[in-house]
């Protein structure tokens, strides 16, 4: 090849193809093909397509290996043909390109699933999985590598790494995806996404997908306002049109084209087109600015906002709660269930009750196994207003994709909710409604790591949100977990992550409890107990077998001998108290339960501590 792609961006602009999914698509391949895999059973198709884009004029053609990664191709069962795949997709498109001044870019896409700090994939692994696609890619002799698609500025950092530990010669482009605000999925806006990616060694920075050109064109201006490497715009053609059941997208290629000459006007080099743009598209955009005496601008570097994380808050500036776990004093909790209707008078003079025996603060959990209830931080705020005692929102990801999270965050700490356990959640199958659909954008570790963030004075995209978040950090762990070195793994991760305190499991085994403590010896932060008064054998037994608690033989033939209510009652109290006892002098608090909103239930638990007063609700 006569020039590579550095070379080329500095004598100006620099046509890159269109979209290769629509074309197939039009073609009567079915979406829920693995359309990485045609590059083996239909390589004549993809050269064909890679054929017409050169011939209308593109000078860069992408391989289809847009989702040739392990974890997309393992979806479709081949994975163990991912070099192959990638292989042949640059050769293909080599063989098209042979008869064409053209270079050859090795397309790689997000991995499809969520990496840490927001996911369960380690980065390591994240970038292990890049490196294996982008050494197939290398090995066939791409000219450069197009990493495309990105909503998380995290994983795109792991693609770049992995090109550079394959072949650090080779030129990288690295492009996120936007909104019309041209802001990331994770909240990146362009004044943070276009240095950061500079920073990291990018050649080109740039965005595609997701918007059509005016969304874009706004983006890259702001892009080009605080970099100076060169940059890059793919947008779609235009926002897609459901027409009969199948996306269409509207904009012509006459308008395609002089938006393209917009893009150079604004300092990009390397323009082409992304979902909905074809041949015909990339014919108008060539023509365009072969007769456009644009010129590629100089620009200085400007002086991007910088986002600089704050110290947070001391935790026992934080809240009350925070207070007395900072100062080592013993906490004590109590759960309040939101009600299942809008009359959370009851709830309310439960905890109105708490507050006169001394309890430090409610404990309120979010729609317990995938129940439907009012939610609970309307109930946080009514306890807050009417009682005057500290609530603990209990806040889960199964409903919640990562804005929304921020968002109700966001809104708690504006009303003063300042307690937190972050917990993944209970799936609707084992609810009321088995057939509503889980979210789980993020598990609890991802959401510890989105709250430490808003505690630090950054969204979930690392762009300031001015006032810090004051929020008492608070996980679960369970000491009788089946697997327990998964636990202890994730335990770790949650602490690493932020987390300040964790809230166990009903406590029914002191000997489980005391191998947990000794095993987070190394990453100890303070822990509250939960203890649970059982109110019958049945209960008992449902919470053994069903809910996977681990609970002794001598405990289950405790509550069978009490042979009326009233007498399980007070032995499922008894026993609590025995466990709460047991447990107070290596624990810092203590979160009792009030099975069926039974709060006298959980002070006469609370009076084994010899701190409660006594009394009745």
């Amino acid at each position: 090849m006569a020039t590579d792609l550095r070379t080329r961006l500095q004598a100006g602009a620099v046509l890159c193809d269109g979209a290769m999914g629509t074309l197939l698509y039009s073609k009567g391949i079915f979406i829920n093909r693995c359309y990485d895999e045609l590059n083996l059973s239909q390589p004549d198709l993809i050269r064909n397509i890679h054929h017409d884009y050169l011939q209308a004029g593109a000078e860069v053609v992408e391989t289809n290996t847009f989702g040739a990664n392990s974890f997309r191709l393992g979806k479709h069962g081949c994975v163990d043909r991912l070099a192959d795949i990638n292989r042949m997709g640059a050769r293909v498109a080599r063989e098209a390109a042979k008869s064409f001044d053209a270079l050859v870019a090795g397309a790689v896409g997000p991995l499809g699933v969520r990496i840490e700090p927001l996911g369960k994939i380690a980065l390591e692994e994240a970038r292990s999985a890049f490196r294996e696609q982008i050494q197939a890619l290398d090995e066939e002799g791409v000219d450069l590598i197009i990493l495309e698609t990105f909503g998380y500025l995290e994983e795109l950092h792991q693609a770049l790494l992995a090109a550079r530990e394959v072949n650090p010669k080779l030129p990288v482009v690295a492009q996120v995806t936007i909104d019309e605000d041209g802001n990331c999925l994770d909240g990146s806006s362009p004044e943070h996404y276009g240095p950061q990616l500079q920073e990291w060694g990018a050649d080109v920075v740039g965005c595609n997908c997701s918007v059509g050109p005016v969304a874009m064109l706004d983006a890259m201006e702001r892009v080009r306002a605080v970099t100076t490497v060169p940059l890059s715009a793919q947008p779609n053609a235009g926002m897609p049109r459901n027409v009969e059941g199948r996306n269409i997208y509207l904009c012509s290629p006459e308008y395609m084209a002089n938006y393209a000459e917009k893009f150079v006007g604004v300092g990009v080099t390397l323009v082409g087109g992304c979902c909905g743009t074809t041949p015909e598209h990339i014919h108008a955009m060539k023509s365009q600015l072969a007769v456009s005496k644009s010129r590629v601008q100089r620009f200085k570097t400007a002086t991007a906002p910088v986002a600089h994380p704050v110290e947070p808050v001391p935790l026992k500036e934080r809240s009350k709660l925070g207070r007395k776990i900072a100062e080592g004093e013993f906490v004590t909790m109590v759960e309040i269930v939101p009600p299942k209707g809008i009359d959370a008078a009851r709830e309310v003079e439960g905890a109105k009750f708490l507050k006169s025996v001394g309890i430090d603060a409610v404990n309120i959990p979010d729609s317990p196994r995938a129940s439907a209830r009012m939610g609970n931080q309307a109930l946080c705020l009514l306890v807050a207003q009417q009682v005057g005692i500290e609530p603990i929102l209990h806040y889960t990801c199964r409903d919640r994709n990562v804005l929304g999270i921020q968002s109700d965050l966001l809104g708690a700490s504006a009303i003063g909710i300042n307690n937190l356990i972050c917990i993944t959640g209970d799936p609707p199958r084992m609810g009321d409604y088995p057939d509503a659909t889980a979210v789980f954008d993020v598990d609890s570790i991802g959401l510890v790591n989105i709250v430490h963030n808003l505690n630090r004075g950054l969204d979930i995209g690392g762009n300031p949100i001015g006032t810090a978040t004051r929020f008492v950090i608070a996980v679960g762990a369970n000491p009788g977990a089946d697997n327990i070195d998964e636990e202890l793994r994730r335990f770790e991760y949650k602490v690493e992550a932020g987390a300040e305190i964790v809230v166990t499991q009903p406590v029914f085994d002191l000997r489980l409890l005391e191998q947990f403590l000794k095993k987070i010896e190394h990453c100890r932060i303070p822990l509250v107990a939960g203890i649970w008064p059982l109110t019958s054998a049945r209960n008992a037994e449902f919470m053994k077998n069903e809910l996977r608690v681990s609970i002794p033989d001598e405990i289950i033939a405790r509550m069978v001998k009490a042979n009326t209510a009233d007498a399980a009652r007070a032995e499922g109290v008894a026993i609590a108290r025995d466990m709460l006892s047991a447990a107070r002098h290596m624990v810092q608090g203590a979160q009792i339960a009030a099975p069926f909103g039974r709060y006298s239930c959980a002070v006469d638990v609370l009076e084994a501590l010899g701190t409660a007063a006594k009394g009745g609700a």
